[in-house]
C-alpha cells in the first residue's frame, strides 16, 4: 500500500459513483437537509466517510511522507424520544516512508471511537453531544500506533443557521493500559470548524484539527480548507470532497508545509 494506490482507489470509487447516467442532484428540500446533516458531526444520519490525507516533509531531512486513509463510519442509535447515541469511529490505514528515517511501513493504525449522547432537539439553538472516547491499540506495526489503551471525555457543540455551521469538537485521551515499554498518552484534541452551504449544495469549510501532547509538550496544528459537493448516484446520495491543509505547527520531526485531502462520503438516510 502506498499513497498512489490510495489516491487511485479513492478516485476510481468517486468516478464510479458520481458519473453514471442516472446521477442527478437531489431535490431541493432533501438535498438541503442532507447537506446540513453532513456538516453536523453528530447528525442522526448513517454515513461512511472515506477520507484520504497526504502530508510530507517529515523528519530531520524533510524526506518523510505519509498517506492516511481514514474510514469513519457514523451510526446513530435512538435511546428514547429525547436522546440519540451517536457513534463515530476512525479506522486509520497508514502508509509512510522515512518516518522514522530509512524505514517504510504500512498497515492499520490505532482506532479511535467516540460515543455522543445528544438531545434530538437543539438546546437554545445549540446542538450538543457529550460522552466518552476510547483508543484501541490496534496498530499492526509499532511505528503506526502508541501501543496503549486510552479513554477520556469528548464534547461537541455547534449551531446551524442560514447555511452556516460553526462549532467545536473536543476530546482528551489518557492511556490506562498497554505495553509497558511504550510512552504513556495524555493528548488533547480540539477541532473548531466553520462551513457554509451554497444553494447548489456545495459546502465550503475551514477547520483546524489541533492536538496537544502533554507528555512531550508539543502542538500539531493543521489548518484545513475543503470544498465538498452533494450528489446523487442513482438513488444513493453521496458527497465528494477535496481540500488542502497547511501545517501551522508540528513536532520537530513532524510534517511541514502543505498537505492534501480528498474524500467520499456514502449516505444512508433513514
Amino acid at each position: 500500500m502506498n499513497r498512489y494506490v490510495l489516491i487511485a482507489v479513492l478516485l476510481v470509487m468517486a468516478l464510479a459513483m458520481a458519473t453514471p447516467a442516472g446521477a442527478q442532484e437531489t431535490g431541493a428540500d432533501e438535498g438541503e437537509e442532507l447537506a446540513k446533516k453532513l456538516a453536523n458531526p453528530i447528525a442522526s444520519l448513517i454515513s461512511v466517510p472515506l477520507q484520504y490525507n497526504y502530508d510530507q516533509n517529515y523528519g530531520s531531512n524533510d524526506n518523510g511522507y505519509k498517506s492516511l486513509l481514514n474510514i469513519q463510519p457514523v451510526i446513530p442509535f435512538p435511546i428514547n424520544k429525547d436522546l440519540n447515541l451517536i457513534t463515530r469511529t476512525i479506522i486509520p490505514l497508514v502508509a509512510q516512508h522515512d518516518i522514522p528515517s530509512g524505514s517504510s511501513e504500512s498497515g492499520l493504525g490505532d482506532i479511535l471511537q467516540s460515543f455522543f449522547l445528544s438531545p434530538k432537539q437543539p438546546f437554545k439553538g445549540w446542538i450538543i453531544g457529550v460522552g466518552p472516547v476510547l483508543l484501541y491499540p490496534s496498530a499492526t506495526d509499532s511505528t503506526l500506533g502508541g501501543g496503549k489503551w486510552g479513554a477520556g471525555p469528548t464534547v461537541v457543540a455547534l449551531r446551524q443557521d442560514s447555511g452556516w455551521t460553526y462549532g467545536v469538537l473536543f476530546n482528551h485521551v489518557w492511556s490506562f493500559a498497554g505495553q509497558e515499554s511504550r510512552d504513556s498518552i495524555s493528548s488533547t484534541f480540539m477541532q473548531p470548524f466553520l462551513s457554509y452551504i451554497t444553494k447548489t449544495k456545495t459546502t465550503l469549510g475551514i477547520n483546524t484539527e489541533s492536538t496537544y501532547d502533554w507528555k512531550n509538550e508539543q502542538w500539531s496544528v493543521p489548518l484545513n480548507l475543503t470544498v465538498s459537493q452533494l450528489l446523487m448516484a442513482g438513488k444513493m446520495p453521496l458527497s465528494l470532497m477535496v481540500g488542502v491543509r497547511y501545517w501551522a505547527d508540528s513536532p520537530s520531526n513532524g510534517p511541514d508545509g502543505l498537505g492534501f485531502r480528498a474524500g467520499i462520503t456514502f449516505l444512508f438516510p433513514q
